[in-house]
């Protein structure tokens, strides 16, 4: 944005921000699916034997080793899914400041909220940051959090349903 006809402070520009969440270690990782789906499943294991070390100290586990295992893999895939959601929630909102016709900003402060209306070349160039580099990055966010979601639930309904 031109900063001499652009009120918006520098670090509230829609472009601005864009850039800086791709700069940003975590935020910048589903730019593909393959990072994407490398930094989800290191936290799953992490997650993974964090909770193995948890539940090993019950003594209603101790007696079942594959229920012990299961509940494990499937109580640890929570992290990875509440990880992409959050992925999604910080994509999502900077997809919707590019493509708005008004930015919303503050000068110094909640109080002194303020809304601009980006020019048309300003609002095409957005809108194509947002159409050719976001919109792909929440597309597969939707995946991988849709395949982590069905393995939950497929781990809840084998432990409402199954007797070990």
């Amino acid at each position: 944005m031109n900063e001499s006809k652009c009120p918006v402070p520098r670090e509230q520009q829609p472009t601005n921000e864009y850039i800086e969440l791709s700069k940003s270690t975590i935020f910048s990782s589903p730019k593909t699916k393959k990072s994407l789906a490398l930094l989800l499943i290191k936290f799953w294991i992490g997650a993974f034997i964090l909770f193995i070390v948890i539940s090993s100290g019950s003594i209603y586990f101790r007696t079942s080793i594959l229920k012990y295992l299961l509940l494990s893999f499937f109580s640890s895939l929570s992290i990875p899914l509440l990880i992409s959601i959050r992925l999604y929630l910080g994509w999502n909102y900077v997809f919707k400041r590019l493509v708005s016709e008004r930015v919303e900003y503050e000068e110094s402060g909640w109080y002194d909220g303020q809304v601009w209306i980006k020019p048309i070349v300003l609002k095409e160039k957005e809108s194509l940051i947002a159409s050719i580099e976001v919109k792909p990055i929440l597309k597969n966010l939707i995946q991988i959090s849709s395949i982590i979601s069905v393995l939950v639930l497929t781990g809840i309904l084998i432990f409402q349903y199954n007797n070990f």
